[in-house]
């Protein structure tokens, strides 16, 4: 089982509004850099996106994975039991579902710890990712954030997600 350090960071300019984010991935001598950009997302999608794309980017499993955040709706979700809430009452009212669903598919392949960071308090993996959101945030090569860009006028999430 390997010990892995993972720095996660997401972007909106916006709020709703071009996004991105960013993965710093350690683990020994080794680092790994992930991120991408969204042409329309918000802030706690791209913050949610990329703990799930560190996860899903590790090969194997039961790796023991801390995960450092400056997302306190990512980290208290998880950590303080809210996620586990939510999926009992399946959901309803709540926001980011189809992404919150994709998240506990992976969380229990791995011992995953998250710890809470402040932002922009010169931490060096967090400014790191901060830079790769905003820049893929910024940046021309953007996907589509299906799960944002195709809510119903409603709000909710569709059928299926």
């Amino acid at each position: 089982m390997a010990n892995i350090t993972v720095y996660t960071d997401g972007s909106a300019l916006g709020n709703p509004g071009p996004g991105g984010y960013g993965v710093l991935l350690l683990s020994g001598k080794h680092q790994k850099e992930l991120s991408q950009g969204y042409r329309k997302t918000t802030n706690n999608r791209m913050e949610l996106l990329a703990v799930i794309v560190a996860l899903e980017s590790l090969k194997g499993e039961e790796h023991r994975v801390t995960v450092y955040s400056d997302s306190s709706y990512v980290v208290n979700a998880v950590e303080k039991g809210w996620l586990n809430n939510w999926r009992k009452k399946g959901f309803k009212g709540k926001k980011n579902v189809d992404l919150w669903r994709r998240f506990l598919h992976i969380y229990p392949k791995h011992n995953v710890k998250l710890v809470w960071v402040k932002g922009h308090a010169d931490i060096p993996g967090n400014e790191r990712c901060d830079r790769l959101a905003v820049a893929a945030a910024e940046g021309g090569n953007h996907e589509v954030d299906h799960g944002y860009e195709n809510l119903p006028v409603s709000g909710q999430p569709l059928q299926g997600l």
